[in-house]
């Protein structure tokens, strides 16, 4: 049986100075004592495409038709906190996307088209740019994570310039997954 591989396509944050303040509202996140666990700085991305688990022959493909999207350098400014599904329903607490939407949609969707010449379906859901920061693992302190949120649906937390996009591979560990990079593309000056 052939080797099935979990994956996915994204923009790694890499910027200290965002990571910095990105770990500030989780620490202060954490105090409102909900049960939280908070996504390591070291994988903090976001996700342009999930792949899930596939084989090494076809993520091996994926690479090669990736390999030829060009897209130029751009700013992504992170602003505000949102949820997911919804406030009364919160799994996932993520930080929004207020500049740099559009760069990073034409991204997303050159990724999807190169992934629809493989065969991989359209993405239902569709792409909202966001960056996970936290998952809710049961609902004990919701309504502190709710006020939270609310609290800092404007908050400003920091300017990114996009220069490249990965393939990543995600194995899922007890303490959290770990990811590693399978490939880079950079952007074209």
């Amino acid at each position: 049986m052939a080797e099935l591989i979990r994956s996915f396509i994204s923009i790694d944050i890499t910027d200290e100075n965002l990571l910095g303040k990105i770990t500030s509202i989780q620490s202060t996140l954490k105090e409102t004592g909900g049960d939280l666990k908070l996504v390591e700085p070291e994988n903090l991305h976001l996700t342009l495409r999930f792949l899930g688990e596939i084989p090494r022959s076809l993520l091996e493909e994926v690479c090669k038709e990736i390999s030829n999207i060009k897209f130029k350098p751009f700013k992504l400014k992170f602003k505000g906190l949102g949820v997911f599904p919804s406030l009364s329903r919160i799994n996932v607490v993520w930080v929004g996307v207020s500049e740099g939407e559009k760069e990073v949609k034409e991204v997303a969707e050159k990724v999807n088209a190169a992934l629809r010449r493989l065969g991989f379906p359209s993405d239902k859901k569709g792409f909202s740019p966001h960056l996970t920061i936290a998952r809710v693992k049961s609902s004990r302190g919701k309504d502190k994570i709710a006020e939270f949120v609310r609290r800092f649906n404007d908050y400003e937390v920091g300017l990114f310039t996009v220069t490249s996009i990965r393939v990543k591979k995600s194995i899922l560990m007890p303490k959290g997954p770990q990811y590693s990079t399978i490939m880079e593309i950079s952007a074209s000056t």
